[in-house]
């Protein structure tokens, strides 16, 4: 039955497709630092975020060079940092090993640092036209109900399965178009979150889900476990007109970015003031500016934050807490949007 999608799934596509700016030149680079950026995060929020990065790391020896912090400074906003620390990795590796390239073999790409199967066959079928499947979460959906595959999709086991059963289907002669149609197809008809759109579906026909009257019913996943709720209280510290800010750890959630002083739990003000004391510093003037919450994959912040003013002081450092001037803190220091709701005030007067 599968093997019936393929050929009106290219025409649909060829007739259908969006234009993105890394279809318009996708080279082997191009299209690894928009699947990267693309896990989790829109289309349309990525556009940007890839022209600025192109722009400033055009190629991979730029990304391979590029100083730690002018780099997740670049990733600032799409989040999971690990993702741009492991894609300098891989362009060290690639500097070293391939000669800049990267290297037009699948098994090959599979072992750079954060490349897994969808992104290694992505690379591969599209810039290189390799014929391995490239499997999101679209087309797990897509498959799924086509199919009516009521396997865990959250489950490896599930994904290689599918893996499989596109391998055995895939068109020899244009892989990366067969394997960006199915994507294609899961972010523009066969959505999530809502019925599919299967009157304008080009295989609608071969579904079995649309069939039985299913559709909602796929894909199928287990429960997640509740996520961890961790209570914080933010510190943005006013020295005349410089913010407080401290580097997060190298391991762990969010590392080596930049952060705003902060404790766990809510505190009273008495209690944040004796904080701020104990950093060395003299609050003299303390407000309330509001409550946020973030929310990782498996950890939610639920914050409540203090504009706190000390008596100034000339020392740029002190402690783990460095003074910064609102320009810099803007343009060089990479501060998460975990933290945005407080970033804000570093743009207003008090």
């Amino acid at each position: 039955m599968l093997e019936q999608i393929v050929e009106p799934l290219l025409i649909w596509y060829e007739e259908n497709k969006r234009s993105l700016p890394w279809r318009e030149d996708p080279t082997p680079y191009h299209v690894w630092i928009s699947e990267i950026m693309l896990q989790q995060t829109r289309v349309e929020a990525v556009k940007d975020y890839y022209a600025r990065f192109i722009d400033a790391l055009p190629n991979i020896q730029d990304l391979a060079e590029c100083p730690e912090e002018r780099l997740l400074k670049l990733w600032e906003g799409l989040g999971y940092y690990n993702r741009v620390k492991n894609m300098q990795k891989a362009a060290r590796v690639v500097m070293e090993k391939y000669n800049g390239e990267l290297p037009a073999d699948y098994e090959a790409l599979l072992s750079l640092s954060g490349i897994g199967s969808y992104t290694a066959g992505a690379i591969g079928s599209i810039a290189y036209g390799i014929p391995k499947p490239a499997v999101d979460g679209n087309v797990l959906r897509v498959i799924t109900r086509i199919t009516e595959d009521s396997s865990d999709i959250l489950k490896q086991s599930t994904k290689r399965d599918i893996e499989k059963k596109l391998d055995k289907i895939m068109p020899l002669n244009v892989p990366g178009a067969f394997n960006q149609s199915l994507m294609e197809l899961g972010a523009m008809v066969c959505v999530p979150n809502g019925m599919a759109k299967c009157e304008s579906c080009p295989v609608a026909n071969f579904c079995m889900a649309k069939a039985h009257n299913k559709v909602l019913e796929y894909p199928k996943k287990a429960a997640k476990k509740p996520r961890k709720v961790e209570e914080k209280t933010i510190f943005l510290i006013q020295n005349g007109q410089e913010f407080a800010i401290q580097k997060r750890s190298d391991h762990g959630l969010l590392p080596g970015l930049y952060e705003f002083p902060n404790k766990s739990g809510y505190l009273t003000q008495e209690e944040a003031i004796h904080c701020v004391e104990d950093m060395k510093l003299m609050p003299v003037y303390i407000k309330e500016i509001g409550n946020s919450k973030h929310i990782f994959s498996h950890v939610e912040w639920r914050m409540k934050g203090y504009l706190i003013k000390v008596a100034s002081t000339e020392e740029k450092q002190v402690g783990e807490v460095i003074f910064v001037d609102r320009k810099n803190s803007k343009k060089k220091y990479p501060i998460p949007s975990a933290f945005s709701a407080y970033r804000k005030y570093i743009e207003e007067d008090f």
